[in-house]
């Protein structure tokens, strides 16, 4: 079965492909694709377990196979009538792995949002791809096709120790296990400090090694030199900048560069140092930029476009998923020789570069100042140097100010092991919603049954003394009773109908307290008062407040504070600070200037934001506006016009003079307002008008098939079908609006913004990375 092989390195052993048990199908596509054999981890893999069922905790670098490793056994899976679930932390890297996983004979799904539907049609789907937030609220809904899951694999598994996302993964693991006794997991990661620890958590295997198809060269540069463990290598000092220096080093022996940055600043810097060094001109790289301002006029882009023009790029999350993905497709493509980018960028994406060049160690964490990086984050980073086919060998390089600075980088981040994960589960802010979880969905009915749950977590293995978990969970369990989410009928603990609705819902229970709360005592509402309520939530992230929008803020009290649902001072909700309720007054009033049809270019040069920033701010408020009208729809039905109108300004980006017309099929906020501007307000108008005159405005088939629709809702009207009304119609737009990444298929649903983006342990996420 192996046999030694003579490639260069000795004791290397291969297995060939053809004793693998996958499919002739997928076989034939890794021939295709120049696969023969496997890496020495991955035939590790095989012999821990792969094909028999057993756990796996897979640790090895970046690059060394561990996708490949997962997708032989999920066909092995199918092949004998199994269904495997695919867990990522972000929607582009579900994407990513969504077009990874296509075209080799399985049905494969997507699913990142809509956090209240059962998605049950998933289960046609031999692999479904999803975010660990979407597989949460999958358990929480009871979605029928998740029983019969028999492989559950985990990208980026150290997330476990995210304060963000962390508990949920957590909790998604032990829930799915605590279901499916027989249920075999597989764990993926380049960076765990203490894989030993999760795979005794997991009953797993261990696959752990620092094997990689390219060498990494790992070091320090310092006065025209990047210092390796024992040698040195000189780098022409032709610019001022290390960086710069650095990246044109890189491009003249044929390579590409990634350039790692703290801050989106920082990332626009130096793409335009850079790429006024590159100084390129190649027709490849302007029609990159010109499909850039395609779409998208604003400041960002532009600065964005002269960069790339010669042959540099910035990535930050400040730019739309266009731009960013049109940026990464021309660096994967070899046009585009550098990128400066956020640490964003590091986390699962596949793009790697000759050379990784990590400028800063540091960021600025809000309370806290310049905090340096955890280790594990530097090795994401490095582990992207060394694109394997195409590259000899990898180097990440680090940038030092002194001989001392030199010392310290290689034994503070190099020489250094990554850091222990821990479980985040323990929170009072996380089992808020975690208990409110179980014991709506049935999962535990009493306190015995939520500490039994939680005794099959991570954090029971690690820290074996319950105590603490039992007094919290206890508090917790008596907070949401207060709350009215819960009733605690002695031998029994059960979910109100508010509190199942929140769960569902997926809602922080804090949420629906303030909405509720608001709601109940105010008769009228606006528009704005609703948005600063939702961006206080617990549930949405919030702009970052500088000096400069102290005045903005004022002003915005003075004229519209009266609309305000939530008090200040001590009249705030315990859990929410002074600089929650501010920041949430910014964040209002972008999306009150969306929603009133101010372009998002306009938007963002008026609060220095990015049009990315623009959309995720939509994308999380759209999905706390739905919430809220569920929640008003069960308990404050006076409230549910106003919402539901506002539900579809979000999402379409209008005027409330604009509802009528946006309701129609095919009928965004640019043709809506052309028919408006042009005297047709209302469908009746539009009818009237006929399709000839329609068409001048809206095209002969879009003119066509709304007067048809028109006409199709009035005679439902005439014979008692209600299809005509608000509700059916927004089902119908829901189902018709485009999604964000660009596939659509029976078994996928629109991106709404992951609740790890809309959530940070109960706290702000800030935007300013």
């Amino acid at each position: 079965m192996h046999r030694e092989v003579s490639n260069g390195n000795k004791g290397v052993v291969e297995l060939s492909l053809e004793t693998l048990p996958i499919p002739d199908g997928l076989r034939d596509q890794y021939y295709a694709a120049g696969i023969r054999s496997l890496y020495p981890p991955q035939i590790t893999c095989v012999d821990e377990g792969l094909f028999l069922g057993r756990n796996l905790i897979i640790s090895i670098p970046t690059a060394s196979g561990k996708t490949l490793v997962a997708e032989m056994a999920m066909h092995h899976h199918i092949a004998s009538g199994g269904k495997c679930l695919y867990v990522v932390p972000l929607k582009a890297l579900a994407s990513e792995k969504y077009d990874d996983f296509s075209g080799k004979g399985v049905k494969i799904g997507i699913a990142t949002g809509d956090f209240d539907r059962k998605d049950e049609l998933l289960g046609r789907s031999d692999i479904i791809v999803a975010t660990s937030e979407k597989v949460d609220s999958l358990l929480r809904n009871r979605t029928g096709w998740i029983s019969s899951i028999t492989l559950l694999v985990i990208d980026e598994m150290h997330l476990i120790g995210d304060e963000g996302r962390g508990a949920t993964l957590e909790m998604v693991i032990a829930t799915m296990r605590n279901r499916n006794q027989n249920l075999q997991v597989i764990g993926l990661s380049a960076t765990i400090g203490n894989p030993k620890e999760l795979a005794g958590w997991l009953s797993a295997g261990l696959v752990q090694s620092d094997w990689r198809p390219v060498d990494l060269r790992e070091g320090v540069y310092y006065k025209g030199s990047i210092r390796f463990d024992g040698s040195k290598r000189e780098v022409a000092s032709l610019k001022k900048d290390a960086d710069t220096n650095l990246c044109l080093d890189t491009i003249q022996e044929g390579g590409q560069a990634l350039v790692f940055v703290s801050s989106r600043r920082n990332a626009e810097g130096a793409a335009k140092r850079i790429a006024s060094a590159l100084g390129l001109e190649e027709p490849a790289l302007n029609r990159i930029a010109d499909q850039i301002l395609e779409n998208d006029e604003s400041g960002v882009a532009q600065a964005l476009a002269l960069c790339i023009k010669k042959g540099a790029a910035f990535h930050h999350a400040g730019l739309s998923r266009d731009a960013r993905k049109l940026v990464e497709e021309g660096f994967r493509k070899g046009t585009i020789r550098v990128i400066a980018s956020t640490p964003t960028l590091a986390a699962g994406l596949n793009l790697p570069a000759r050379r990784v060049i990590i400028n800063s160690l540091h960021r600025f964490v809000p309370g806290e100042g310049q905090v340096a990086i955890p280790v594990r984050e530097y090795r994401q980073m490095a582990g992207r140097a060394g694109r394997p086919g195409l590259d000899p060998y990898g180097e990440a390089v680090l940038i030092g100010k002194s001989e001392s600075a030199v010392k310290e980088l290689f034994r503070e981040f190099i020489c250094a092991p990554a850091e222990e994960i821990d479980s985040q589960c323990a929170k009072k802010s996380v089992l808020l919603s975690r208990i409110l979880a179980l014991v709506a969905s049935n999962e535990a009915t009493d306190n015995d049954a939520i500490l039994s749950f939680f005794s099959g977590s991570f954090y029971a293995f690690r820290h074996r003394n319950l105590s603490y978990l039992t007094r919290i969970c206890t508090r917790v369990t008596r907070e949401l009773e207060e709350m009215g989410m819960v009733v605690d009928l002695g031998s029994r603990i059960e979910a109100t109908v508010f509190g199942e609705l929140t769960s569902k819902l997926y809602l922080d229970p804090r949420s629906s307290v303030m909405i509720q709360t608001a709601f109940h005592e105010r008769e009228t509402v606006t528009p704005f008062g609703i948005l600063h309520l939702l961006c206080a939530t617990p549930d949405m992230f919030r702009l970052f407040l500088r000096s400069a929008d102290e005045e903005l803020i004022e002003h915005v009290i003075e004229e519209q504070g009266e609309e305000i649902l939530i008090g200040e001072g001590e009249h705030l909700f315990s859990w929410l600070g002074y600089d929650d309720f501010y920041q949430a007054i910014k964040t209002a009033i972008v999306l009150q200037d969306w929603i009133g049809e101010v372009s998002v270019e306009m938007i963002a040069e008026r609060y220095s934001i990015g049009p990315g920033d623009i959309h995720g701010l939509v994308d999380g408020i759209g999905w706390l506006v739905h919430g809220a009208r569920e929640l008003c729809r069960r308990e404050m039905p006076a409230h549910l016009q106003i919402i539901a109108d506002l539900e579809l300004r979000i999402r379409h980006g209008v005027k409330e003079e604009l509802l009528p017309l946006i309701r129609l099929r095919g009928i965004g906020r640019v043709r809506a307002r052309s028919l408006f501007n042009s005297g047709y307000t209302t469908p009746g108008e539009i009818r009237d008008a006929g399709v000839e005159k329609i068409a001048r405005i809206v095209g002969q088939k879009t003119a066509e098939s709304i007067i048809q629709e028109i006409q199709n809702k009035e005679i439902g009207k005439r014979s008692g079908n209600q299809s005509g009304n608000l509700e059916s119609g927004e089902k119908r737009e829901k189902k018709k609006r485009p999604r964000y990444d660009g596939k659509v298929n029976d078994e996928t649903r629109l991106d709404r913004g992951d609740a790890s983006t809309r959530r940070k342990s109960g706290q702000q996420r800030i935007l300013d990375f």
